[in-house]
């Protein structure tokens, strides 16, 4: 008797080990990620892949999950990820140009659910490959050929002649819709956190900040927010008052959400020129 009640005891006690050890799993660590710098003229072109910047929402493919920027774990369905490979993918999850809102509704929800089918992870790096981007290049492309899953894409990455040619591509790419253009330099391996190897290049400037407070309206706007009080990753503090709405002044975007904005470049304090609202960075699941 006193035996069975012992392997009583320990199938409860198994279980609820196993149980932590899945939930540390699925809470995952915040991955750490290849970041932007901006591109400045006068590069040598030739030096860089170019591609298409899709405004999607960043994913870390570990292999077994998809993980978020804040290192939470996104609830895809089991068929959007069959077929994946076993190794790590860095991407963008995307429903098409222009529709980042509608990609960031479907992705942040606890539960699986069917919206997933019109989303696929645009994938633009290999995290763990070791290699140069060149190499990485020729690892997605050949990627690219085995593909079994209509939900993985792999970001095309060109060659352009000049800066001329550059600037071309680019206004094709927002007379279409698109956001940008990335530019990554070919002998660059893949580091962690924000490099100059990796540049962005769009007609405007934007970049996230954090709220931390505002500052209240006066004249039309008495009784409304005038703007809001907020600190860039580089500790940078100023407010942003136009873009916003009437309705996100009366409800405005609550305490340390991240926001992104636009600007037309820096001061000699780093501040940003002209700053613009443009919405809520509200993509992480919940």
């Amino acid at each position: 008797m006193a035996g069975r009640r012992l392997r009583y005891f320990l199938l409860p006690v198994t279980f609820l080990i196993t149980l932590l050890l899945f939930c540390t799993t699925r809470a995952g660590t915040i991955p750490e990620l290849m970041l932007a710098d901006i591109y400045r003229q006068g590069l040598d072109i030739g030096q860089y892949r170019v591609s298409e910047k899709f405004d999607g929402v960043r994913a870390r493919w570990d292999g077994t999950h998809l993980i978020s920027r804040g290192g939470n774990v996104f609830a895809a369905p089991e068929w959007f990820t069959n077929g994946f490979p076993p190794f790590p993918l860095d991407g963008e999850l995307w429903m098409g140009r222009g529709r980042y809102e509608e990609v960031a509704s479907v992705v942040r929800t606890q539960q699986a659910h069917d919206g997933w089918r019109y989303v696929r992870l645009m994938v633009f790096d290999l995290p763990t490959h070791g290699g140069t981007f060149e190499e990485r290049v020729f690892e997605m492309n050949r990627l690219k050929t085995g593909i079994d899953s209509p939900y993985l894409g792999i970001i095309d990455q060109r060659r352009v002649g000049s800066e001329e040619d550059l600037l071309k591509w680019l206004h094709v790419v927002i007379d279409e819709g698109g956001e940008g253009l990335m530019l990554h330099r070919g002998t660059a391996l893949y580091a962690n956190g924000r490099s100059r190897d990796l540049l962005k290049l769009k007609l405007f400037t934007d970049a996230e900040a954090t709220v931390i407070g505002y500052r209240p309206g006066k004249g039309r706007f008495a009784g409304q927010i005038g703007s809001l009080k907020v600190r860039t990753d580089e500790g940078v503090i100023f407010f942003i008052g136009s873009g916003l709405s009437h309705k996100e002044r009366r409800r405005p975007p609550p305490l340390h959400s991240r926001i992104t904005f636009r600007h037309q470049g820096l001061t000699e304090n780093g501040i940003p020129r002209f700053p613009v609202f443009l919405r809520i960075r509200d993509e992480e699941p919940r």
